[in-house]
């Protein structure tokens, strides 16, 4: 089963934050890749009441879909991997894989998958940069007519991670301003426009 656990600190950041930081890691464009997001919930958000995501990624090479489940420390991910064809596929039938461990899960978890539909979708340009501290994420992106700007650090212990987490941003002279994950972001944009 492909599963691992996700600790990660993340802060909004400001568009000047944002190229201050490409700037300091001279990044350039081309070590930017595009993501783009499909969100599912069940019409009565199941799935939210639990604090749990479910999405399908589609990148240029390859798609996934990963659930991802609150524990005492991060978040469980658990994926399979999909082809571009199978990934488009569910986000134009809004119909769920019925075998998989992400369907295993979601069974366990007693949703069924006929009740989940699209929610929602988010696209990001994301540049990833492997550091000692952890993996980095910087990244762009745009849903509900939105646009914001992100600094994740993935990291393998909470405690050790947040000290370093503080510390980088201590380095690159930003202040922490607390990011709803993605899906948070992209369902609370949605309430605003209704």
């Amino acid at each position: 089963m492909s599963e691992n656990l996700e600790i990660e600190f993340k802060t909004l950041l400001s568009i000047e934050e944002f190229s201050h930081t490409v700037d300091y890691f001279q990044l350039k464009e081309e070590q930017f890749f595009t993501q783009s997001n499909y969100y599912f919930d069940s019409a009565d958000f199941q799935l939210k009441e639990k604090h749990i995501g479910l999405r399908v990624r589609i990148l240029s090479n390859n798609a996934e879909i990963t659930l991802k489940i609150p524990e005492k420390v991060g978040l469980l991910e658990i994926n399979d991997a999909l082809s571009i064809e199978e990934a488009r596929q569910i986000v134009e039938s809004t119909t769920l894989p019925g075998s998989g461990n992400v369907y295993n899960k979601l069974t366990i978890l007693g949703i069924d998958k006929n009740d989940l539909r699209l929610i929602g979708n988010l696209t990001t340009k994301r540049a990833e940069i492997k550091l000692p501290q952890g993996l980095l994420a910087l990244d762009e992106s745009w849903y509900n007519e939105q646009h914001d700007f992100e600094l994740e650090l993935e990291v393998d212990d909470v405690v050790n991670g947040k000290k370093d987490f503080l510390a980088l941003l201590n380095t690159l002279n930003i202040k922490e301003s607390p990011s709803p994950n993605k899906i948070q972001r992209m369902m609370q944009s949605s309430k605003e426009k209704d």
